[in-house]
């Protein structure tokens, strides 16, 4: 099946312990150094819609692009219970079309690992430059070729709640620097009997220099490169990094 199709309906009940409000505070301080504290900002690779939220009690206008449906439909589930002026976009992020242009694109939780060519990423990240204000900045994070070759490597993973359970089965190669998760979930029906369902998800790891280049040849500069954890510099160890890049040619 589609990547995030069942697995949205059980989303934020397994990745409860994402830290949405270190990464808040991580990117406000990034986009308030640019001067950034307001205004139109869109998320590429929105999700359930909970970094958007935040996003959006913090004072950003925001405008919120993902390619599944069902996530898209918990995000609108959040954004009626909290009133939340947020816009959603059922769109793939290499294609992705906007009324107007923005102050700032951000995008976390490794979106931008979803994106595994390097054509399709250039593509992303030049609709990112075409769709920013003159000096906008783009903030997004990537999991590491060592996080997913040393953490997750062959690893499977599980999990077992009364509402669902999974199991993670992961393969990384190395020569492809790709990533492939299978996921196979067990969803509880109303009867209490459960609905398999099997997913396959893929991500590609890229280094900082591959990064660097692909934002020159989109047309945005690249600015800097930290840690998620330390927000330090870039280690060799280093699981999620940040990529700070700006709009330099309107």
């Amino acid at each position: 099946m589609t990547a995030y199709s069942s697995f949205a309906e059980v989303y934020d009940l397994f990745m409860s312990e994402i830290p949405y409000e270190a990464w808040y505070e991580c990117v406000t301080a990034v986009l308030e150094e640019a001067g950034i504290c307001d205004g139109l900002v869109l998320e590429l690779g929105c999700g359930t819609g909970t970094f958007t939220e935040l996003l959006a009690a913090g004072g950003y206008d925001m405008i919120g692009v993902d390619n599944s449906p069902e996530m898209l439909e918990a995000a609108a589930q959040k954004k009626e219970l909290s009133g939340a002026d947020i816009l959603y976009l059922c769109q793939d992020m290499r294609a992705f079309e906007l009324y107007g242009t923005v102050r700032a694109v951000v995008s976390v939780c490794d979106s931008m690992n979803y994106i595994t060519t390097e054509e399709d990423l250039r593509t992303v990240f030049a609709l990112v430059n075409n769709y920013l204000d003159p000096g906008g900045i783009f903030l997004f994070d990537l999991k590491t070729a060592y996080y997913f070759r040393e953490v997750m490597g062959d690893c499977v993973l599980a999990d077992n709640r009364e509402e669902a359970s999974y199991i993670w089965e992961n393969y990384y190669y190395e020569e492809e620097q790709m990533n492939e998760y299978d996921l196979t979930l067990f969803l509880r029906e109303k009867n209490g009997l459960y609905r398999k369902q099997e997913e396959t998800h893929l991500q590609r790891a890229y280094e900082p220099d591959e990064i660097r280049r692909l934002l020159a040849e989109a047309g945005l500069e690249f600015v800097r490169a930290f840690d998620a954890d330390t927000q330090g510099e870039v280690r060799a160890d280093s699981e999620r990094i940040y990529i700070v890049a700006r709009e330099c040619t309107k």
